[in-house]
């Protein structure tokens, strides 16, 4: 049977984060083996927001490096920069023309990237969710990982698909599903200094987010800077403890303990101890991927190989979509 077409990616505005790794990419690596995977470096959706044009390379040949340190295997999935397939933008102008303006005003996205970037309020930070709905519908994908921040536009994809199927009569797009994770421990990570908060990578303070990249002295740093909460009881309470609890999760998910055995080996301990166990364990589970990542980082040919196959087998899928669509709007193909 042919394997289900999964598509995923991330975007190069940021430095990638634990949070990223235990929501997103160590997910990835396990549904290699039953997926047909796509995990893309969606550059061409950073520029929404005005990059430093050399951070922009160096971070989007970092986070390759670190997709492949984690795990994900060029073998199994297609690795690949947006850009360099150019059927995204194509596929997304004719997608625009599709779209309503009135679906994409109500996406509360824009409305919230408008009130953080007032000075920078863009067509191409207005038209996003169509790029994104021509990143998954290029690809036919049955599965797309979402987190609660991107329902709103994988809705807005059905909606597109649906519409244009339905204006030509014929299934040229396949209607995808939101793939979501089991709710466990870990699969949201909040802020180190605001606990109410889900980590973000492009937070402003570095001290909110352990980078998969900190020194081991930075994790334990940033760990003894993590906000608590009052009383001395180290305890699993998300509306009264916050704080103590994100940093339990945290263990939780890094050692492989429950909750309950995690509060249990704390008893009688105070906040400090948390953080300081916590700082050492993060930074020797993290070493691993920095080893690799450090490898392969370090072979920047060989890196760009890689990303060119995954690029050429992204086009040779996007083209079969691409064609289909073109055909059906009536433009005269080469």
């Amino acid at each position: 049977m042919t394997k289900p077409t999964l598509l995923s990616g991330i975007q190069p505005s940021g430095d990638l984060m634990i949070g990223n790794y235990i929501g997103s990419i160590k997910n990835w690596v396990k549904m290699q083996d039953t997926n047909n995977c796509l995990f893309s470096l969606v550059n061409m959706h950073a520029i929404t927001v005005e990059q430093n044009p050399e951070d922009l390379k160096k971070r989007t040949l970092d986070i390759a490096a670190l997709y492949l340190a984690s795990g994900i295997d060029p073998d199994k999935s297609s690795i690949f920069i947006q850009s360099h397939v150019s059927e995204h933008a194509e596929l997304a102008w004719i997608l625009n023309c599709t779209a309503y303006m009135g679906e994409l005003n109500r996406m509360t996205q824009f409305k919230d990237k408008s009130s953080t970037h007032a000075q920078n309020i863009n067509v191409g930070l207005f038209s996003y969710p169509v790029l994104m709905a021509a990143d998954i519908l290029l690809y036919q994908a049955d599965k797309v990982p979402v987190g609660a921040d991107q329902k709103q536009h994988l809705e807005l994809t059905r909606d597109i698909a649906t519409r244009f199927n339905n204006r030509f009569e014929q299934p040229i797009f396949k209607v995808p599903e939101p793939f979501i994770a089991p709710t466990t421990a870990g699969s949201r990570i909040m802020s180190l200094q605001d606990p109410t908060s889900k980590m973000s990578k492009s937070d402003a303070n570095t001290n909110n987010f352990i980078g998969l990249l900190d020194h081991p002295k930075t994790i334990l740093k940033k760990f003894k800077k993590a906000q608590t909460d009052s009383g001395l009881e180290i305890s699993y309470d998300t509306v009264n403890k916050a704080g103590v609890s994100n940093l339990l999760t945290i263990y939780s998910v890094i050692s492989g303990k429950s909750i309950e055995q995690v509060v249990k080996n704390f008893e009688g301990k105070m906040y400090g101890h948390l953080k300081v166990e916590l700082g050492e364990l993060v930074a020797e589970y993290l070493k691993p991927i920095q080893d690799n990542f450090y490898r392969i980082r370090k072979d920047e040919a060989e890196l760009k190989a890689i990303l060119a196959q995954g690029a050429k087998q992204a086009k040779n899928q996007a083209q079969a979509t691409l064609q289909k669509v073109q055909q059906a709007i009536g433009f005269v193909l080469p």
